[in-house]
């Protein structure tokens, strides 16, 4: 008689936790790139875009994401779909889905941080924008600015933490024991 392994409640909960987020997120970008390539073809749109990155002091990353918006949404698509079909593994016990959703949580981990970094640069324009606006008598938003600072450096911090106690806790000997090599 073949022995049975042990399933785990974490490992059961955590895949369906992710099927349902990426799952939500793979419809809405489905229907995102859906829209960006045919509500939003029109030459005034092109034009639009072609025109924001111009701005004067437009940190590179945004001019960046102007120029080839469509792309991150197909990115973004592509990440939900990747992690729904890991998530799925990961609910059937493969190996592989195991050693990928950590790895994807690794990313996540680095994402945040590289987000805290464009977020930087972001505040940085905005608020110059802001400044601008208040010599001619728009009320003063530097706190807040400062407030809007504090809670994405709390929440980066706090989602790093739980992407990398997930990561931790699928490469213990006894979550990976669940997972057929």
């Amino acid at each position: 008689m073949s022995e049975v392994k042990q399933r785990s409640t974490f490992v059961t909960v955590l895949a369906w936790i992710f099927i349902a987020l990426s799952g939500f997120g793979a419809l809405i970008g489905i229907l995102q790139n859906l829209m960006l390539q045919t509500v939003l073809r029109s030459a005034e749109f092109d034009q639009a875009m072609q025109a924001a990155p111009g701005q004067p002091g437009l940190p590179p990353f945004a001019t960046f994401m102007f120029e080839n918006f469509q792309w991150f949404f197909l990115a973004a698509l592509l990440a939900n779909l990747v992690m729904l079909v890991v998530s799925i593994g990961l609910l059937k016990r493969r190996n592989w889905a195991r050693l990928c959703f950590i790895g994807l949580m690794i990313l996540s981990i680095l994402w945040q941080v590289a987000g805290l970094a464009i977020q930087a640069t972001m505040f940085s324009f905005v608020h110059d924008q802001f400044a601008a606006a208040q010599a001619q008598g728009a009320p003063d938003m530097t706190l807040f600015f400062v407030v809007m600072a504090v809670v994405c450096v709390v929440f980066a911090l706090a989602f790093g933490a739980l992407f990398g106690w997930i990561a931790w806790k699928l490469a213990s000997k006894p979550i990976a024991a669940e997972f057929g090599r």
